[in-house]
Formats: C-alpha cells, structure tokens, sequence
C-alpha cells in the first residue's frame, strides 16, 4: 500500500507558475514509476507527465506541458515535484500523483490503467 498526499495547488495569473509536490508513505517509493495527472470540469483525467528509476531513469510529457513543466523527485524525501512556469487557462484543473507498481517504458508511462496509487489531488487555477 502506498499512500499519497499532494500539495501546493492554488490560484496564480496566466504566466504564473506554481510547484506541486507529493509525499510518498513507503520507502519503496524510488523503485516505482510516479506520474501527474490532471481533471478539468467536465473532461476526462489526462496524463501530464511521468518518471521512471529504470534504465537510469527517464521523464515523458505530454506535449500541452513540454517545455513549461518539469518533474522531479527526491528519493530520500520520497517526494516527487512538478514545477509548473508559463501557466495557461487550460492547464486549470485538479491535478493528481499517482504511483505505478508495473514497469513500464516509454509513453506507455502515460496509460492511466497502469497506476494503482492515487492521490487526493489538488486544485490549480489559472485566471485570465
């Protein structure tokens, strides 16, 4: 069992950033593939990004957030990160950790089936 618990979601203008963090329960954490998530009102949950330790460790975006979010986790706090810059209307949404005890590679880090640990989540706001 792995529990999850995001923070630092909120409410900043078009072209403000905002960092979000999640805080993994078990040590194990680094051994597994953790990835963000996001829900807009009305839409389905789509992937954003995803990490892996295998392989020396790689990171996938979604093309909407390239370039303007970037992961990382630190493995002794067992906690991942997602800086957001550049925020946009459209990234509005409740955004969630998730952690994958499957191994997977490439963008099929991206498959929302694949995780079976979900946070909470927390809400971002972009204001026009």
């Amino acid at each position: 069992q792995v529990h999850l618990v995001e923070s630092g979601g909120g409410l900043v203008q078009t072209g403000g950033s905002l960092r979000l963090s999640c805080a993994a329960s078990r040590s194990t954490f680094s051994s597994y593939a953790m990835g963000w998530f996001r829900q807009a009102p009305g839409k389905e949950r789509e992937f954003v990004v995803a990490t892996t330790n295998w392989s020396g460790g790689s990171t996938y975006y979604a093309d909407s957030v390239k370039d303007r979010f970037t992961i990382s986790r630190d493995n002794a706090k067992n906690t991942v990160y997602l800086q957001m810059n550049s925020l946009k209307p459209e990234d509005t949404a409740v955004y969630y950790c998730a952690v994958s005890t499957f191994y997977c590679s490439g963008y099929g880090c991206s498959k929302i089936n694949l995780y079976d640990y979900w946070g909470q989540g927390t809400q971002v706001t972009v204001s026009s």
